[in-house]
């Protein structure tokens, strides 16, 4: 495992140091869970994440549609 240095404001240092303390557990151990959650997330497919973002525009209709034009 490699180390790395990160700068951070104080009040989240703060934050972090509180809820470390609560679950009794390392700053260390808490970031590696955040990382993990946010790499699990941010794999998800981007167009699924996209698909619907248009659905309740009119001035955006399908092409298939029977409202579209067809472009």
């Amino acid at each position: 495992m490699s180390r790395i240095l990160l700068d951070l404001a104080d009040d989240d240092i703060a934050w972090l140091d509180r809820l470390a303390m609560e679950q009794g557990r390392s700053r260390a151990a808490l970031l590696r869970e955040a990382v993990i959650a946010y790499r699990a997330q941010a794999a998800t497919n981007w167009i699924e994440r996209g698909a619907g973002y248009w659905r309740d525009r009119a001035d955006v209709a399908l092409a298939d549609s029977p409202e579209g034009d067809g472009v």
